[in-house]
């Protein structure tokens, strides 16, 4: 029973990032209605970047090492921010009048191009940082041998306020509402003087920045990001959210969280080299039994 309750905490972080890029997702799918897949290759990216630029300050600039991470986070962030403004003007600006397809292929492209950047970046070479805030916390007392990590906590403290105040501004805040009426009625709210242009590239910027922060946190945990990792996250994250529904940040996060969770039991009692296979398979069955209950309904 301890080792399934730490399986399940485990996946609490797990959940935690997962839950960050589905609410990033869904910010531009919501308003755009294409497959994006560059959410992904955006996580690890900036990842990827932070880690880099850290290392490089540590050892060739010889900053302390808070320096050298606030350093990597600032170079990163403001890669992130600025290829997210140019990618909504010379992306999606001139391609949203095609059809569905364009823009997936256009991001996928990109995602190849930011992953072959940071593989001749960093030179094919795997940078790691040292661990930090290791320290494990007991979650059930120090009679019970329970715990999540300092790192752990902090991260999952984070995507959970992120995610509230996501939320709070969705559905209290005129920025929400315009969000909500461009989604359903771009046109009609065109009309009413507001430029769904302007939102969507704030909607993008929104969510690379949420995307980014992900990237940051799992960096500060792993210590190192793969340059094959954003092609499976951003596939993934595109399978919960069809699962789970494109209208609804937060429905599309929650049902990211729960494949966190499965993700963390399989490796738990399972073969790791089965996992992806085992959540790609849970996902296309659930979409696949949605849209037979969407078409049954229909009938």
């Amino acid at each position: 029973m301890t080792y399934f309750l730490q399986l399940l905490l485990n996946g609490i972080h797990n959940a935690a990032l997962y839950a960050l890029l589905a609410y990033g997702y869904v910010l531009i799918h919501g308003l755009t209605h294409r497959t994006d897949l560059s959410l992904g290759a955006i996580f690890a990216f900036s990842g990827q970047t932070f880690i880099l630029v850290a290392a490089f300050a540590w050892s060739i600039l010889w900053m302390t090492l808070p320096a050298a991470l606030a350093f990597g986070l600032l170079i990163a962030l403001v890669y992130v921010m600025t290829g997210g403004y140019v990618i909504a003007r010379v992306i999606y600006a001139p391609l949203e009048a095609g059809t569905r397809n364009t823009i997936l292929v256009a991001t996928l492209g990109l995602s190849i191009f930011l992953a072959e950047l940071s593989r001749i970046a960093a030179n094919t070479r795997d940078y790691w940082l040292p661990p930090m805030l290791s320290q494990p916390l007991p979650v059930l007392g120090p009679q019970v041998d329970i715990s999540l990590t300092q790192m752990q906590v902090l991260n999952i403290a984070v995507a959970l306020t992120v995610i509230a105040c996501g939320e709070a501004i969705m559905l209290r805040t005129a920025a929400g509402r315009i969000w909500r009426a461009v989604s359903d009625e771009p046109q009609a709210t065109a009309m009413c003087g507001i430029d769904p242009k302007r939102v969507r590239t704030q909607a993008i910027l929104a969510a690379y920045g949420i995307c980014a922060l992900a990237g940051f946190l799992a960096a500060l945990y792993y210590g190192n990001i793969s340059f094959n990792t954003g092609m499976i996250f951003g596939l993934k994250i595109l399978f919960i959210t069809a699962a789970g529904g494109f209208s609804r940040p937060l429905h599309a996060a929650c049902g990211a969280a729960l494949v966190g969770m499965v993700e963390s039991l399989w490796g738990g009692y399972f073969s790791v080299l089965w996992r992806d296979v085992a959540v790609f398979s849970l996902l296309v069955f659930v979409l696949a039994t949605r849209i037979t209950g969407r078409d049954e309904e229909r009938i």
